[in-house]
């Protein structure tokens, strides 16, 4: 039965406070002021008969005298293949002009992650043809990753491109804050690269309601999820986490609750991986794998947000001076791709590109403090050149197999086989022959 109520109490912010009975955590509900507007809230706080509503569409001109219809069921989000060339707002209102979506195959939002027993080990590797992530650090299906950047950085220009280029059968876009443009360049690359017949987008805007912006993971994850349970590879690419949890903050903030480090609630770790832990590869179905954008205030690796977020997942990608930077950059997960799913020589070249690229810096910093320079520093500055432009630039597009090529090319053009410290079978087989 719905339930009907026509006094609110207490309005701080966008939190709509009454007192009513026999109601869930999470609920839905209606918000109708007294000139007909309606707005969907839903139900975060619950002591005895006093409910905290979240209204979905901000507080502003709201009246103790609206009435709250309490709906019965949580959030849910509609789900079929028709979803797939699709843009919703925060709430899941179509944003894209085209109809609303009908009430069948309706699924809860915000559900519980997949049992552990469910899960296999990840195994499949996903190709980005960027090579710092295909060679350093792979991307394996199932993955949870974020991309650790601060602010202007390309990180929404990196995380499109995986979306255009990488293997998947459905891309599901969150965006969480982003500017007019930010959306609309997701959008046009995303149509002009020809995947957006197989995407769906939940777009929140900066200038949406602050509390849609809690919606939009769990929003994008629902129907990941559900695309997922089909046997279909999802990828997920959310931005940005650090918008999501500075709504937290504010939330926490308007309802008193007491604070943890810099003002974030102490149940940021959990509300982050309650996300983050969706990334599953399901047993005898598809998978989903989470790419997530954590913005660092300041470049600060040790903020709360980015901070947490390495506890939870598998590794980062580190976006910085536009590049994703080799030392800061890790997948933990590479190990069970490299050399078994890829080629034989990946891991070699891997470790001997990286050792080198890292003597080459040692070698600038020497040089930087007034030291000569010599016959095997020259070696090294020319291979540091040749890295950043084959490899590091994010511009650079090609697969995995010319990548490790490149890297072979790379080497012989600047050291003799035995200064690369690769073992001797793999030298005869790939080292590049003299013409």
């Amino acid at each position: 039965m719905i339930k009907a109520y026509n006094r609110i109490t207490n309005i701080i912010g966008d939190i709509a406070e009454l007192d009513a009975k026999d109601v869930s955590f999470n609920e839905l509900a209606q918000v109708t002021n007294h000139n007909g507007e309606t707005s969907l809230a839903q139900v975060i706080r619950m002591d005895g008969d006093r409910v905290s509503l979240q209204v979905f569409a901000g507080a502003k001109g709201l009246s103790n005298g609206a009435k709250v219809r309490f709906l019965g069921h949580p959030m849910t989000v509609h789900h079929s293949d028709a979803l797939l060339g699709r843009i919703f707002n925060g709430s899941g209102v179509p944003m894209d002009g085209k109809p609303p979506m009908d009430e069948s195959g309706q699924v809860d939002i915000a559900g519980p992650s997949v049992n552990p027993v469910k899960r296999i080990v990840p195994h499949n590797f996903i190709e980005t043809r960027i090579p710092m992530i295909d060679v350093f650090n792979p991307l394996v299906e199932s993955q949870k990753l974020p991309i650790f950047s601060q602010a202007g950085e390309p990180y929404n220009e990196l995380l499109a491109r995986v979306g255009l280029q990488a293997q998947a059968d459905v891309i599901v876009l969150g965006g969480i804050g982003l500017k007019f443009d930010e959306y609309i360049f997701f959008r046009q690359t995303f149509e002009e690269g020809g995947v957006m017949d197989r995407t769906v987008m939940f777009v929140h805007t900066a200038a949406d309601p602050v509390v849609e912006r809690l919606l939009v993971p769990d929003l994008a994850l629902a129907v990941a999820e559900q695309f997922g349970v089909q046997g279909k590879r999802v990828l997920v690419l959310l931005t940005d986490m650090t918008a999501f949890a500075d709504a937290l903050k504010e939330i926490n903030v308007a309802m008193e609750q007491v604070p943890s480090n810099l003002g974030y609630p102490g149940s940021l770790y959990s509300d982050l991986a309650a996300r983050y832990e969706k990334a599953v590869d399901f047993k005898g179905a598809g998978s989903i794998t989470v790419l997530a954008v954590t913005t660092m205030p300041g470049g600060d690796v040790t903020h709360p947000v980015p901070d947490n977020t390495g506890y939870i997942t598998e590794g980062q990608y580190y976006l910085d001076t536009g590049m994703i930077n080799p030392f800061g950059s890790l997948s933990r997960l590479k190990q069970l791709v490299i050399d078994s799913v890829t080629r034989e020589d990946h891991g070699a070249v891997m470790n001997s590109m990286i050792r080198l690229y890292a003597r080459a810096q040692e070698t600038k910093k020497k040089l930087a403090m007034g030291f000569e320079v010599t016959e095997q520093d020259e070696k090294y500055l020319k291979y540091a050149d040749l890295f950043v432009d084959r490899f590091m630039d994010l511009r650079v597009d090609v697969t995995l197999e010319k990548a490790l090529d490149n890297g072979w090319k790379t080497m012989a053009e600047c050291f003799e086989p035995e200064e690369v410290g690769i073992k001797k079978a793999l030298l005869e087989k790939y080292w590049p022959k003299a013409e």
